[in-house]
């Protein structure tokens, strides 16, 4: 799916080269970064330079490569704390977590995508995509379809027209007619399955996190295997599932979330 033309300027610029350094998830060589960018040789590096120098960038000199710098690490830290869901929901989901014994993601919405904001995983040793940082499709994960529905129209006109509709598995919605149809039911019950939609083998159920005026602003899943339980044992979980969203909902109406998006 092509990108849309940003017009951002020089901190649109910047902004990208730390996308494509955090993307590598390694430190990486200016020959590398060169290679993946758009932009000449001098510009590059004069970002490069200007990056390193405000500490949003670190510079190995024995190994020649460039990493994220501690300053984004406070960003972050700044960012889970004021616009995350997480603190407010923390303790709920360590509640959910030790009642169902399955692994808890929480996520919110980020320009079409989903971002896991965090996790629990105490009992399962089973390695799944979804993981407290990481960016994931919304139109095949439970959280993302459960936020999805429940969106004001224009907002999920644009999140509609930024999904890629890869075929992940043969259960994955590839077009923007099943999803709706799909959101449609989601809509209608309040709560969203993941069939094996982003990993094989991989299920849940989901329901979305509303505040004040029913503004989602994010959803929690209950996240398994499909050699541990069917979609039907799933429904076992989701009056404890729909009273912690209700739960959390309530407590955030005191806080200030971003509008999904």
């Amino acid at each position: 799916m092509t990108k849309p033309e940003k017009k951002d300027g020089t901190v649109g610029k910047a902004l990208e080269i730390l996308d494509l350094v955090a993307e590598v998830g390694r430190p990486i060589r200016f020959s590398e970064l060169l290679a993946n960018s758009p932009h000449p040789k001098a510009t590059l590096y004069r970002f490069l330079q200007t990056l390193t120098n405000q500490g949003m960038l670190s510079y190995d000199m024995d190994r020649q490569t460039y990493s994220l710098g501690l300053r984004l690490v406070r960003l972050a830290h700044a960012a889970w704390g004021q616009s995350s869901l997480a603190p407010v929901a923390r303790r709920h989901l360590d509640l959910l977590a030790e009642r169902t014994g399955e692994t808890i993601h929480l996520a919110q919405m980020d320009n079409g995508q989903v971002l896991y904001v965090d996790k629990r995983n105490q009992f399962s040793t089973v390695e799944m995509f979804a993981a407290a940082g990481k960016v994931g499709p919304a139109y095949c994960t439970g959280v993302g379809k459960a936020i999805l529905a429940f969106m004001e129209k224009p907002a999920l006109e644009r999140a509609l027209a930024q999904q890629a509709y890869l075929k992940y598995t043969p259960t994955t919605l590839t077009s923007p007619q099943a999803l709706c149809a799909e959101l449609d039911k989601i809509r209608a019950e309040g709560f969203a399955y993941d069939r094996e939609e982003h990993e094989p083998g991989i299920i849940c159920i989901a329901a979305p996190i509303r505040s004040g005026g029913n503004r989602v602003i994010g959803a929690l899943s209950v996240t398994t295997t499909k050699e541990k339980h069917t979609l039907k044992e799933l429904d076992d979980f989701r009056p404890i599932l729909l009273k912690c969203v209700q739960d959390i909902g309530d407590e955030a109406k005191a806080w200030q979330f971003p509008v999904q998006s």
